[in-house]
């Protein structure tokens, strides 16, 4: 690629929307270009480093023993109805009507359509196992979209689907694909952990699924992972205890005592001069599934958060959220003052597994500017369940004992055992080896391949601009040509032929500038080697120099040698 006509330009300033490193190097080193909210444009280069990423995906898959297809991305919306996920996936999904009023939808997922696609073709046991993918653009229509092509409406990605005739076959499969994708971002070089995650809509509640996390301080997940490594969780998964339990061991009396003006866990106890662990928090919840709305109070020890994933999935509901001072008031409550007392009889209470029932707690009296003191469950309260609903925090204990952490991830692949739930929903049956019907086991596994791009240059850039990992570099050589006259630039047009010749991916860089603009877009654009042609130094040594872009180690070369040493030098790249 000539840059003196090529298709590409970098800015200096940064957009005022990109808030991370990756979605403003990529605009301003001309990579991407956006097209409305969450939706971009993939330009040259950038879209060189797309094409590298699918190929290793293409490859890694390949391997894997699964077979690429092309699904339609627009999708009939009568297959989504049959796994009545036409309403449950909401309002991320694009839909529309044709001009014969049919349903139709715009892909954010294809387990419908590969499933179709699966009990057209597929009749008899003969024909299993198999595995599909394809790599394809998907729009989900996020209600934020941010952080460029990390947080997109419409992004590519890689989704493939594996049938089964039993659960040890889909056992094997997600082992094989779990293998695949720890290949993919290891080819890639891309430093990440895999954490145990919540499936969502994808499946159903219990399912086994994993999360691909490339680690990042700007990630939006966070993660907890034992210091050891042996165990990894997304925080909306993660099954942790507390290290330690500051609590009043000492059964009290119930007391009744004014708190006036102190609604919260913080101010209580910092008026009653005690650890915060010493109160339970009470939060009320309001949970619907299908036209079904129902209401829960939580008991939490005081410096803990409620997970509402786990909480979700513990009552299977379609979704919960914290009652309002309306929702309070409608129930008899008194917000900041609620408590295990005058509840409501449509008020179930779960109590977090982590509060000790034969300790004393502080409070909510259920009336206004009143707590009591000395709370002792399993004295005071009759009718609760325990169940784990904290959100498990650094220091935290696993459940066999070990130190966590808290690290921050970003979310480049995704893996579920889906087993019969859309294959019984879509009466996908085939003839098993007894002749009876059977519904073959299902799992899924995604991958973003644009959301790959950004997180390496999440993981791979400094102040001065993107430093590519050699895998998916748009190009191994950027030529940069300082010359005046005729006989340098035509000595750095020979120069650049016969590095193609050689197998390099060269950027020739014989644009009409100064030293100083080429060094600065040359940096911004990160590739690993940069060669430079300077009519003087070569005029007076008859040598070039090659920088290393990650280390900034210079070399001076003869013309001669130059093939040989980027040859060196590129094998050493990371």
């Amino acid at each position: 690629m000539k840059l003196s006509t090529g298709f590409w330009q970098t800015y200096k300033e940064t957009p005022s929307d990109a808030e991370i490193p990756s979605h403003q190097l990529m605009i301003r080193a001309g990579l991407i270009h956006k097209s409305a909210a969450g939706i971009y444009n993939y330009l040259p280069i950038g879209y060189r480093v797309i094409r590298k990423v699918e190929q290793i995906v293409r490859e890694e898959m390949d391997r894997a023993g699964c077979f690429e297809i092309l699904m339609s991305v627009v999708t009939p919306g009568e297959l989504w109805q049959e796994t009545k996920r036409w309403e449950k996936m909401g309002g991320e999904m694009l839909k529309f009507k044709d001009k014969a009023d049919r349903d139709l939808c715009i892909s954010p997922t294809n387990e419908e359509a590969v499933t179709d696609i699966f009990r057209k073709t597929v009749k008899s046991y003969k024909n299993m196992p198999v595995t599909l993918y394809q790599i394809n653009t998907k729009f989900r229509d996020e209600i934020r979209p941010r952080f460029g092509l990390m947080r997109g409406r419409e992004f590519t990605m890689k989704d493939a689907y594996s049938f089964d005739l039993d659960k040890e076959g889909m056992d094997k499969s997600y082992q094989n694909l779990y293998q695949a994708y720890c290949a993919i971002l290891e080819r890639i070089g891309l430093n990440y952990s895999i954490v145990e995650a919540d499936a969502g809509n994808m499946a159903s509640a219990g399912a086994q699924t994993h999360e691909f996390q490339v680690l990042a301080g700007t990630g939006e997940d966070t993660l907890i992972v034992s210091e050891d490594g042996s165990y990894g969780a997304n925080i909306e998964k993660a099954q942790t205890k507390r290290a330690e339990l500051n609590l009043d061991k000492e059964v009290k009396e119930l007391k009744k005592i004014e708190t006036k003006n102190k609604s919260s866990i913080e101010d209580v106890c910092t008026f009653l001069n005690v650890p915060q662990s010493y109160a339970l928090k009470s939060l009320v919840y309001e949970w619907i599934k299908g036209e079904e709305s129902h209401f829960v109070l939580v008991l939490l020890l005081g410096d803990d958060q409620l997970n509402e994933v786990k909480l979700k999935n513990f009552l299977g509901a379609d979704h919960v959220q914290a009652c309002g001072e309306k929702a309070l008031r409608d129930l008899g409550l008194v917000k900041g003052y609620i408590g295990p007392f005058h509840l409501p009889s449509n008020l179930t209470v779960f109590m977090d597994a982590q509060i000790d029932e034969d300790a004393s707690f502080i409070v909510g009296a259920g009336e206004k500017d009143f707590h009591f003191q000395g709370f002792n469950p399993k004295r005071d309260l009759k009718d609760y369940k325990k169940v784990d609903l904290r959100l498990s925090k650094a220091g935290d204990l696993t459940l066999d004992g070990k130190i966590v952490k808290e690290s921050r991830g970003i979310e480049v692949g995704h893996i579920f055992q889906l087993g019969d739930l859309y294959t019984k929903a879509m009466n996908a049956s085939i003839q098993g080896p007894d002749g009876k019907p059977l519904y073959p086991m299902m799992g899924c596994y995604g991958i973003g391949v644009t959301r790959i791009v950004g997180a390496a240059i999440e993981q791979h850039h400094d102040d001065k601009g993107i430093i590519w990992p050699k895998a998916i570099t748009p190009y191994q050589v950027y030529l940069a040509v300082i010359a005046k006259t005729d006989e340098v630039k035509n000595l750095g047009e020979e120069i650049y032929q016969k590095l193609i010749s050689a197998g390099f991916e060269v950027i020739l860089d014989d644009r009409n500038q100064g030293p100083g603009f080429k060094f600065k877009d040359a940096e911004l654009l990160g590739i690993p080697l940069r060669v430079v042609l300077g009519e003087r130094d070569f005029k007076s040594k008859g040598t070039l120099e090659i920088v290393e872009r990650r280390s900034g180690e210079k070399v001076e070369v003869k013309p001669e040698e130059l093939a040989a040493r980027l040859t060196e030098l590129w094998d050493k790249c990371q």
